[in-house]
């Protein structure tokens, strides 16, 4: 299984690294080239230099996000995940109540880790690559310390493990993810302001609130969701305090 295990965690590693190459290009050609799309959040437009360092980053996290992804295929290969193929293996209701529960649970575990990673005594060795890029780009999606990776990268293989998803709604959540990462870092708002205003994106996490998160590194801890940092007491939006000193000057 070693030998296999290797070769998974090789493919899939350049998988997730020239996904995330393709995704990065083509969103930010899009949102920056020419005279942009968008509504800009960010003071200047992301630099060249800081770019490169998100890519280099981000590429140095593949392997460790791909290392756990690959336990799972060989234990699938074994028939031991919950993962299935058969779409009527589990009643039909449970295609999108699945990707709701895996959505809830991500969400939930990203946030108090994530609020965890800005510790003082955490955030200089887990989480301050990231926060390098205090103009992201939508290279900055996927720029993690190795720490930060090894403490995200194992919480969705594991849920399959236990909880059943199908393998097309496991895409689709994927997907999902990928897509909300890397426009949340864009710093341009591709959406418009007055819907921002209204169900469901008042609900969601989309550029304004992160971006947010990446001007003041005090607040907006969210993934998919605003409503832990509300319960939490973590939305910036309710901080009235001034914004605090880059850790990282």
């Amino acid at each position: 299984m070693l030998k296999d295990l290797f070769v998974t965690t090789l493919a899939l590693s350049l998988i997730i690294g020239v996904r995330y190459l393709l995704v990065g290009v083509v969103t930010h050609s899009l949102l920056w080239g020419g005279a942009g799309r968008g509504r800009q959040l960010n003071h200047r437009p992301p630099a060249a230099k800081r770019i490169r360092a998100e890519v280099v980053a981000s590429l140095i996290a593949c392997p460790i996000y791909a290392l756990p992804a690959a336990f799972v295929i060989e234990f699938w290969k074994r028939g031991g995940t919950a993962i299935y193929d058969d779409a009527h293996a589990w009643p039909l209701w449970w295609l999108p109540v699945s990707f709701i529960v895996y959505m809830l649970a991500h969400d939930a575990f990203y946030y108090w880790v994530h609020r965890a990673l800005h510790h003082p005594r955490i955030f200089p060795w887990a989480h301050a690559e990231h926060h390098r890029s205090r103009d992201p780009s939508a290279f900055a999606s996927f720029a993690f310390d190795p720490a930060e990776a090894i403490a995200t990268a194992w919480f969705l293989p594991a849920l399959t493990l236990f909880i059943p998803i199908h393998w097309g709604v496991a895409l689709a959540l994927l997907t999902l993810m990928t897509a909300t990462a890397v426009l949340n870092h864009a710093g341009r708002e591709v959406w418009p302001a007055s819907w921002l205003k209204r169900a469901p994106l008042r609900w969601m996490i989309t550029a304004t609130h992160h971006d947010a998160h990446h001007k003041r590194f005090n607040g907006n801890y969210g993934l998919y969701f605003q409503m832990w940092d509300k319960w939490a007491g973590s939305e910036i939006s309710q901080l009235d305090r001034p914004s605090p000193r880059n850790p990282l000057t």
